[in-house]
């Protein structure tokens, strides 16, 4: 099942998104096994995302050759699990945690790849950081020199309703647009996940994190 899932997702994607930018598939990895996300990886999964820190630092040996991202809520204390070992940190969602990965990258000697977390619906429940607050979060990034800002990471709002996701897709397209001309290193837009990556590479996304529809049900 594995394989027929990926070479579905893959053939989607094979033709880009709306502006015709090419599409990373991210295989969201939270809760499904090493053993797995290697078979996917063996079969053409070339980035894989990891949620929990504790889970990622279990795994982090264990992976085949990939391009490995950090997706999940990232805590300061659990920082030592992450930086220098994720290839990507999507998450960083405030200033805080931004000077803390790159003290933390200056200890270790390293750059650390990073991307900026955006809620796009503006939703207590989830994580990232509004629309507005997010030119001061991008000037923070671009400022600290242990950082290398390489795209903006989006939750899209959890509706039904079409519009409400399009327009949500647009505004944080029209914000990376905008970042992308000044910051060069600029090029992942990551937005939509199993239930609506459609929408989100049909309004600019060139990214899109799939667990469940890839693995099936998690352990």
């Amino acid at each position: 099942m594995l394989k027929e899932n990926l070479q579905k997702f893959l053939k989607e994607i094979e033709n880009g998104n709306n502006l015709g930018e090419k599409i990373t598939l991210v295989g969201a990895t939270k809760f499904v096994d090493i053993e797995r996300v290697n078979s996917a990886i063996d079969l053409g999964l070339t980035h894989v995302g990891e949620n929990r820190a504790q889970e990622f630092r279990d795994k982090f040996s264990l992976y085949h050759p990939c391009v490995k991202h950090f997706i999940g809520t990232l805590q300061e204390n659990k920082l030592k699990y992450v930086v220098g070992k994720a290839d990507i940190i999507d998450s960083v969602s405030s200033i805080g945690l931004a000077q803390a990965i790159d003290k933390k990258a200056e200890q270790l000697k390293i750059v650390q790849k990073v991307m900026l977390e955006i809620n796009a619906g503006d939703e207590e429940s989830k994580t990232g950081i509004g629309l507005n607050e997010a030119k001061p979060l991008y000037k923070s990034i671009i400022g600290l020199k242990n950082l290398e800002l390489v795209g903006v990471m989006a939750m899209l709002p959890i509706s039904e309703d079409r519009a409400v996701l399009q327009t949500a897709c647009q505004k944080v397209r029209e914000f990376y647009d905008q970042i992308k001309t000044q910051t060069p290193t600029v090029k992942y837009l990551s937005v939509g996940m199993s239930s609506d990556y459609k929408i989100a590479i049909e309004n600019g996304s060139n990214m899109i994190r799939i667990g469940s529809a890839l693995f099936g049900k998690r352990s």
